[in-house]
């Protein structure tokens, strides 16, 4: 284990162990938009940050815990937030996990993704350098924890034509056999795309036979417009699979419109979240008690995220009345935002910027190229966050700019 802590200290040579990824997305969007006027006033549509309201309570239950801020908090989640977790997660996903020894919680869905990598991933795999697999788009910090644990990342593409999730059933089986950890996200992030029960049942199997750990990314998971996704603990549970095989990873950022509060939760098997705690123990910052209370609430809470539902159910109604009859711009299954075909990302969100204000990212932003190919390149991501009327008129004139 000892390795594993070693891992954290790379990122002290980041210049030349990161050298080979992406800048990150943000970063790119401003070198490409600011050195540009605005076209109108300014709208928006970049970053997944949601503005509907906190729910109503939180003010009240933080006052109630102010003077939990005297003291150090519980390192891997006090027994009430673990409690309620716990219990959200048989309430949702039908799965009993005990929450003292197969949940943590995170300062975020982004801590546990990187730092469960860490835990994770062994140095080799087979006498071989490990690979992580990462669906291409995908969220940054996958492949920042690939490369800090010294694995191979090798991307695959979400397109279309894969139902914009991975297909990594494609990949050689000589890949497989290195492979320690796929990273998947559903609802994905830019896509909205869900995975299916069926689509989990095959990637479960495919990890058993060729033994690597699925990360499930669900901080979309309770944004949807008609069924709740199935989750992968869920259908793991279901299979009989090893619990091992399968982590969860959510937070309260989308579910609750609490990005600021940095609070979420990992699940898996008891051996793994023992990993994960011992690399917290030695370098990870706890949340800090009175943002556990509040945590604890929240996960007890459905009345409000049921409300915020339907406002993103409703913004993307909007969003197929607006775009109606332009091919391939159908709004997702699930999540807030919008993958819209276009015939150059850049292009596009530059011409957006100088002709109407609005501000988009990219496509070809989120994903890396493989071989010369982008699947990002011909799309931009728009983020249907704000209220539904700044929405509707920055749908509108992406409409009639892009599409006109």
């Amino acid at each position: 284990m000892i390795r594993k802590y070693e891992a954290v200290a790379a990122i002290m040579t980041f210049p030349e162990r990161f050298s080979n990824l992406p800048e990150y997305a943000f970063p790119r969007l401003r070198t490409l938009l600011d050195a540009h006027a605005p076209g109108g006033d300014v709208v928006h549509m970049t970053i997944g940050e949601p503005r509907h309201p906190m729910p109503d309570f939180i003010g009240d239950v933080l006052a109630q815990n102010l003077g939990l801020f005297a003291k150090y908090p519980d390192n891997f989640g006090t027994p009430d937030l673990l409690g309620a977790i716990a219990t959200w997660i048989k309430t949702r996903f039908g799965v009993t996990v005990d929450s003292a020894t197969q949940v943590m919680a995170l300062n975020g869905t982004r801590e546990g993704l990187m730092n469960a990598c860490i835990a994770l991933s062994p140095e080799r795999k087979n006498g071989k350098t490990p690979v992580v697999l990462i669906p291409n788009p995908f969220y940054q910090v996958y492949a920042v924890a690939a490369v800090t644990v010294g694995a191979e990342p090798v991307y695959v593409p979400a397109t279309r034509e894969t139902g914009f999730l991975p297909d990594y059933a494609g990949l050689p089986a000589d890949v497989l056999d290195r492979t320690t950890i796929a990273y998947i996200c559903s609802p994905s992030n830019p896509q909205g795309a869900v995975a299916t029960r069926a689509y989990y049942q095959d990637l479960i199997a495919l990890a058993e036979k060729h033994d690597f750990k699925i990360f499930a990314d669900e901080c979309y998971s309770e944004i949807y417009r008609f069924d709740p996704p199935v989750g992968a603990l869920e259908v793991a549970n279901e299979m009989g699979a090893d619990p091992e095989r399968v982590a969860i990873f959510h937070s309260l950022s989308k579910r609750s419109n609490l990005p600021g509060l940095r609070s979420g939760f990992v699940a898996s098997g008891p051996e793994n979240i023992k990993q994960i705690k011992q690399l917290r123990a030695y370098s990870g910052a706890p949340l800090p008690q009175a943002i556990q209370a509040v945590s604890a609430r929240v996960w007890a809470d459905e009345a409000h995220v049921v409300a915020s539902r339907q406002l993103y159910a409703e913004k993307l109604d909007m969003a197929d009345v607006v775009f109606s009859g332009i091919a391939g711009a159908q709004s997702p299954e699930a999540g807030f935002f919008l993958w819209l075909p276009v015939e150059d990302g850049e292009q596009a969100a530059l011409k957006l910027w100088t002709e109407t204000g609005v501000r988009v990212v990219p496509g070809g932003y989120w994903a890396r190229d493989v071989n010369g190919e982008n699947p990002g390149k011909n799309y931009i991501r728009v983020a249907l966050v704000a209220p539904k009327a700044e929405t509707q008129r920055g749908l509108t004139m992406i409409r009639d700019c892009l599409y006109g």
